[in-house]
């Protein structure tokens, strides 16, 4: 088993795809590093050689920022513009979408369930109290 950056790659998934598993490396960014290093992208994780898979890990950790490292850089931007009082910090405070999106009627991942708001019928309220 290839294990790269601290993330066990899937043995029967093509090496490209495999190498998506990683935090921040994706499809593209994968197909980069496989011509870098000189590996078919169409070959299994479990065929790969020993030193393909450390040539693999040099790239990637001395290149690029994944994992941990990128987690902890996204965390620590956020937290910047919280902390300076910019729009976007305030957004995410609140836990409402950062980027411009409405909030009227959609924006239901970010916000979570729907929670009625108003007054309830009586009917409605002695529904509640029988059960």
């Amino acid at each position: 088993m290839a294990r790269i950056a601290g993330v066990d790659l899937p043995k029967e998934k093509r090496i490209d795809i495999g190498l998506s598993y990683i935090y921040g490396i994706g499809r593209v960014l994968s197909k980069k590093i496989l011509d870098e290093a000189k590996i078919d992208p169409s070959k299994r994780v479990k065929n790969l050689t020993e030193a393909e898979v450390g040539k693999l890990a040099g790239i990637i950790s001395s290149e690029y920022k994944v994992e941990g490292d990128l987690r902890r850089e996204i965390v620590g931007n956020i937290k910047r513009l919280q902390e300076i009082g910019t729009y976007k910090g305030m957004r995410h405070r609140r836990n409402l979408p950062v980027r411009g999106q409405r909030t009227k009627t959609n924006a239901r991942t970010k916000r979570g369930k729907r929670k009625t708001v108003g007054a309830v019928k009586a009917e409605v309220k002695k529904e509640r109290e029988v059960k």
